[in-house]
């Protein structure tokens, strides 16, 4: 006697696959670069579910795009396809035959390989590449309150430089303060103002010290042209001088719960120092008073831009 086997409830078949109104577009597409990935790899559902730990059933779903998978099932099912999770969820480095050959030669190098392999490939594409070691236009990089405002004024007027701070650039675009453009508008839009703000610097002025925000780093795109186009100090300050420099300029906020505040400041520092470490220079504002300071950067950025000490 011959018994039917029916599908698993839940379980998506070629046949019992949903509609495509019904499916999330994400989860489709995730699905498709799932199955094309498996192809690619030449594995059965069967044999990419046993290597990734995963059962058949999850696979599927997974595959038609009805499946919600967790983080940790894709981070398995990602190492069973011997690719990324970025690859998997997609990316711009998945785009293309190109773009993952790219990427395969990428992986694995060290910060000096890949800082080497920047350069040259903004110098291919007219970007900047190395010229930014000989550009007159000077920008300090840093957390808030490590001296940009007093050292940049100081450094433009010895140089002989427009010295521009780019938060009230950005205040000028928006017609109102950053406070204001974020609270009203969001950090997505700032961010649009702030490169707006920056590549307008550049262009209106050849010569120029500018202090550009701290939070300038998280935006990949605006500080590659900023690393492309500017000859770039990072003023690096103990996190008790960036809190106590922050206080004296009148911000009393970090008083009300200082024990907070301090541990965000060191969480964000670090979360910020390997991009501020791309600057061509590095100045401890920490280490010395003001006026030696000074004196430090002062001839740091002269011999970086050649003239005379």
């Amino acid at each position: 006697m011959s018994s039917t086997i029916l599908p698993l409830a839940g379980l998506a078949t070629e046949q019992t696959e949903l509609a495509p109104q019904e499916k999330n577009p994400f989860l489709t597409a995730l699905g498709e670069r799932v199955r094309s990935l498996r192809s690619r790899r030449g594995m059965t559902r069967k044999a990419l579910a046993l290597a990734a730990d995963v059962s058949e059933r999850h696979l599927a779903n997974l595959e038609y795009g009805v499946g919600n998978a967790s983080i940790l099932v894709l981070l398995q099912v990602a190492g069973a396809l011997q690719c990324s999770l970025g690859e998997l969820v997609s990316d711009v480095t998945s785009s293309s035959p190109e773009w993952l050959l790219i990427r395969e030669l990428l992986g694995q190098r060290d910060e000096a390989t890949l800082q080497r392999v920047r350069l040259m490939i903004g110098e291919l594409l007219g970007t900047g590449g190395d010229q930014a070691g000989q550009s007159s236009c000077v920008a300090l990089v840093g957390l808030r309150g490590a001296g940009k405002s007093t050292l940049g004024q100081m450094l433009a007027e010895d140089l002989a430089f427009p010295f521009v701070e780019l938060s009230r650039e950005i205040e000028k675009f928006a017609g109102c303060s950053v406070s204001e453009i974020q609270a009203l508008y969001g950090i997505n839009a700032y961010r649009r103002y702030e490169r707006r703000a920056l590549e307008e610097a550049i262009q209106i002025y050849p010569e120029a010290v500018i202090a550009i925000p701290g939070g300038l780093v998280s935006d990949a795109g605006t500080f590659n042209q900023l690393l492309s186009h500017c000859s770039t100090v990072w003023l690096q300050a103990d996190p008790e001088d960036h809190m106590r420099r922050v206080m004296a300029q009148g911000d009393l906020r970090p008083m009300a719960a200082s024990h907070e505040a301090m541990a965000d400041l060191k969480g964000i520092l670090a979360g910020r120092a390997a991009f501020y470490a791309k600057a061509q220079l590095r100045v401890d504002t920490s280490a010395q008073p003001l006026a030696a300071t000074f004196l430090i950067l002062r001839e740091q950025v002269r011999r970086l831009l050649r003239l005379p000490v």
